[in-house]
């Protein structure tokens, strides 16, 4: 097991410093650990939320919105839970060594592009070419 890395509190990754170097690598990890405990306690309190709101709305309107409403709660955690997904993904990358480079180009992934979006795989113009291409498949 690795030792604990130091990292301060105000720490953000500088491109001067050596690509995913400890301090780096533990502040992404941080980073998304805490992102996943965010989206768990968010689950965790829908589920208190939709058990406390089953009840019986004799109002048909009403009845239909909170439906409605209950509806849109789920796919949001449906799409939360496929996130905690990629997160999990992203962690098992840091403790690989393969966290930070793109899974196309094996360049490395912008550090601003990693601290907008820690889950990311593939550098900005790999993710593009990518999703040009997405876009001509799904014309045909």
């Amino acid at each position: 097991m690795k030792a604990e890395t130091f990292l301060p509190d105000d720490y953000r990754p500088a491109e001067g410093e050596p690509f995913m170097n400890d301090r780096q690598l533990e502040y992404f990890r941080r980073k998304l650990l805490t992102w996943k405990q965010e989206l768990l306690d968010q689950s965790a309190e829908t589920l208190d939320n939709l058990t406390d709101s089953a009840r019986n709305v004799p109002d048909l309107a009403d009845r239909a919105s909170e439906e409605t409403d209950r509806a849109l709660e789920l796919r949001t955690r449906d799409r939360q839970r496929k996130l905690i997904g990629k997160i999990d993904s992203a962690l098992r990358r840091i403790e690989n060594g393969e966290y930070g480079y793109c899974e196309v180009t094996g360049e490395p992934i912008s550090l601003k592009r990693l601290d907008a979006r820690p889950i990311a795989t593939m550098t900005l113009e790999a993710q593009e070419r990518h999703e040009r291409r997405e876009k001509v498949h799904r014309e045909d």
